[in-house]
């Protein structure tokens, strides 16, 4: 199949489907604000048993409740855990086995695993479970199952807690960056010095936290690739490249990478990642610095003359295509994440938006990137909506299949023996290395959650400890970078290099890199940031 990009081909029906949703939203505002829609009124048994579980009193419930409060902390048994790891599994694995290798490339059928095994979660709560389901969507309240036969109610607020509360504004996230940033090109044939990569690799690691990694990625890759072409040692460079631009880059803001967006669904404040400065100077500056030291010593020396004089004879400069719109575009996503939350109210006014008018927004600011931006440019980048397909096909039943771990997570959480930010920076980061590290950081944000701490970081409901979900960003951020598969980005960059002819390392022999490079650097982290302070004071 052509994914190539055509504003005759995808844009057209893409616009028309932004245009019709945009107009059923318009709609449903109006509708809502005349009074057409109004929510029902929750029963006074329901908001009764809301109020003890927000409050963490449900010990306390007067007797003739207590039964109804202690049903809502019911988990589903540990056997319904089977259909994310599955999935986690088919995407970690599928992959790599030459028999299935093709066949997952479909994006057709990676959704059918996903909403497969989606499907058998949602079963489980409609046929089995009957214990009470807290729904976050569009507020919270206590569906309750009902008496004999099927439990609609109960698969119907799963459905909407996966997909309407979290899935759709992660991936119309995703989607607005991946699109707007594709209208940018920066192209150019540099002097391949170490400098020169090494200053890539570092404006790729800012971008990262205000793009997003995918953004910044896509962005990067291609000049930088362009500008290596008469190198014959560039697998390093890409290697790097992924280490900083795919990952470790991302931490600063929730749109920088997907791990900390989920955490940001889930209440935590839109500059709160900016904490985690410090740890993204280090890192990223010393990886930035390795890079440098091994490609001027070692890479470097080691290049033809003949490749030399090449490099340093065929040069043009960088070219910047289609800023216009496309960088105020991406702007107003920045903002939109930041201003338009639906749990929060505007600053300064006291107004709270729509549900959805983030999305709404973030949908419109893609409609006029392929409006008003250049189809040049992005057929130059030969852009398509093929990565982003696959992103959304696989989390749609990542989301699904998450719900039954969470709200075990919920209740078991303080027995797994995770205490100190140290286990959850080394448990979320091994798992995000071998899994992806959205879900992975949902998983242990949820873990946290259940342990209290100093210093709490209030959320949307409860809290959590400020040096926890430190722990937990860190290691689903960095970690990620552990192998092909910790985070989308990897695979892509590492794909755009093979078909530019760079042979770039199999699946183990990348880990060689990751594992000599990055785990070194990461138990200098925790030194650094769990270890020492504390020690400092005794």
């Amino acid at each position: 199949m052509d994914h190539t990009h055509s504003s005759h081909g995808p844009d057209r029906p893409l616009l028309a489907a932004i245009g019709l949703v945009l107009a059923l939203y318009i709609l449903y505002i109006l509708a809502t604000t005349v009074g057409w829609l109004r929510p029902s009124p929750a029963h006074p048994e329901d908001r009764a048993d809301q109020a003890r579980i927000a409050e963490g009193a449900a010990a306390e419930a007067p007797e003739g409740k207590a039964g109804a409060a202690e049903e809502t902390h019911q988990p589903p048994p540990l056997v319904m855990v089977i259909p994310f790891v599955l999935l986690l599994g088919a995407i970690a694995v599928l992959p790599l086995i030459p028999a299935t290798e093709h066949w997952w490339e479909g994006n057709l059928n990676r959704f059918i695993v996903a909403a497969g095994l989606g499907a058998i979660t949602l079963l489980y709560y409609v046929v089995l479970h009957q214990h009470p389901v807290q729904c976050h969507w569009i507020k919270e309240s206590l569906v309750r199952p009902t008496e004999g036969g099927l439990n609609l109610r109960l698969g119907g607020a799963v459905l909407a807690n996966a997909i309407l509360h979290e899935y759709v504004p992660f991936i119309m996230l995703l989607f607005s960056l991946y699109t707007i940033s594709g209208g940018i090109r920066i192209q150019g044939d540099l002097r391949a010095h170490p400098l020169t990569n090494s200053a890539f690799i570092a404006v790729g690691g800012v971008l990262a936290s205000f793009i997003g990694t995918t953004g910044a990625a896509m962005l990067l890759i291609r000049p930088l690739l362009e500008t290596n072409k008469e190198r014959r040692q560039v697998k390093h460079t890409v290697i790097f490249f992924i280490f900083v631009v795919c990952n470790c880059g991302g931490c600063l803001l929730p749109i920088g990478d997907p791990p900390l967006f989920l955490g940001y669904l889930r209440g935590v404040g839109f500059l709160w990642t900016l904490n985690l400065w410090p740890e993204w100077l280090a890192v990223n500056s010393i990886l930035t610095g390795m890079y440098y030291l091994y490609d001027h010593f070692w890479c470097y020396p080691h290049e033809k003359p003949i490749d030399i004089a090449r490099d340093e004879t065929r040069v043009r400069g960088l070219k910047f295509s289609g800023l216009w719109p496309n960088a105020l575009l991406l702007l107003g996503v920045i903002l939109s994440v930041a201003l338009l939350d639906p749990e929060k109210a505007l600053p300064g006014t006291g107004w709270r938006p729509w549900p959805y008018l983030r999305e709404a927004t973030q949908l419109g600011l893609v409609a006029l990137s392929l409006i008003l931006g250049r189809p040049a440019v992005r057929r130059a980048n030969r852009f398509n909506y093929h990565a982003i397909v696959e992103v959304a096909a696989l989390f749609f039943g990542i989301f699904l299949c998450m719900q039954p771990p969470l709200e075990i997570l919920h209740v078991k959480g303080p027995d797994l023996g995770l205490s100190s930010p140290i286990h959850f920076f080394w448990s979320t980061g091994a798992l995000s290395s071998i899994l992806d590290n959205a879900p992975t950081y949902v998983v242990f944000f949820e873990t946290a959650k259940t342990l209290g701490g100093e210093d709490p970081v209030p959320l949307t409901t409860g809290a959590i400890s400020a040096s926890l979900l430190k722990a937990v960003s860190l290691g689903a951020v960095f970690m990620g970078a552990m192998t092909y598969i910790g985070n989308g980005p990897n695979f892509m960059v590492k794909a755009i290099a093979e078909k530019s002819g760079i042979r770039m390392p199999s699946f183990f022999g990348y880990m060689v890199y990751s594992c000599a490079i990055l785990l070194p650097l990461f138990v200098l982290v925790t030194v650094v940031t769990w270890i020492l302070p504390p020690a400092m004071f005794h």
